[in-house]
């Protein structure tokens, strides 16, 4: 083979392999961190279920979503999710509501078999999102339910968190705001799960109790006779 024709080969074969790195460029996966968070040391601290926890249709998916100045939503090309960012956000909440709390008693939705929860937090966020030039931005509101299901507490959420423009710093910036939801759930679920420790006050029976309230109703007095003897029995009232 000559030389020209053994060059003309390798130039070939040198451009397609600089096609197939510009066609596969790799894909940085990433997740959510919850940080540094100390580990809970009260194995009989209070009870709490999380979830449902719902995301918002346009978050459950691969790729990761960048805000645009517009408003307008594109799928990156560069960063993915490293699996489910629902069970991503889901396991990050338990890990900062279980230190927060000091409670190793935490459970996800479903229900664990044998966990009887002292408040349940159903969970819904509707904004989890950032772009090159957008701040990160959470959007949520939850809802505490007590040991029969009766709603406690609600409230709706809206924090956001500025970054250098970078993936890295946006993954960064949403973790933030997430261990920032987390702390909010537990100062409001600490009393929801006090009021649940406390033994209800014994109640009277309605009659009972009703029959206590009203005063006693004295009859009609009956005038006092007293009898006058003389001549004539008179009797005078």
């Amino acid at each position: 083979m000559s030389a020209l024709r053994v060059l003309a080969c390798l130039s070939l074969v040198g451009l397609l392999g600089l096609a197939g790195c510009t066609v596969n460029r790799p894909t940085q996966l990433y997740q959510l961190d919850a940080g540094a968070t100390p580990v809970p040391t009260r194995d009989n601290g209070i009870a709490v279920l999380l979830g449902p926890v719902q995301l918002a249709d346009y978050l459950q998916r691969e790729s990761m979503v960048q805000r645009q100045a517009d408003g307008i939503l594109n799928l990156s090309t560069e960063a993915r999710w490293a699996g489910s960012l629902e069970t991503n956000v889901s396991q990050l909440l338990v890990r900062q509501l279980s230190s927060s709390l000091d409670t190793t008693r935490l459970a996800l939705f479903p229900e664990q078999p044998g966990f009887t929860p002292q408040v349940q937090v159903m969970l819904t966020i509707s904004r989890l999102d950032s772009g090159p030039k957008e701040p990160a931005v959470l959007d949520a509101r939850w809802r505490l339910l007590d040991q029969k299901g009766a709603l406690r507490d609600s409230r709706v959420f809206h924090e956001e968190e500025k970054h250098d423009g970078s993936l890295q710093d946006q993954v960064r910036a949403q973790s933030e705001l997430l261990r920032r939801l987390a702390g909010q759930l537990a100062q409001d679920v600490r009393p929801v799960a006090v009021a649940a420790e406390q033994p209800a006050a014994p109640r009277k029976p309605a009659a009972a109790a009703e029959q206590a309230a009203k005063p006693k109703e004295e009859g009609p007095k009956m005038p006092l006779v007293v009898p006058i003897h003389n001549n004539a029995e008179v009797f005078r009232f």
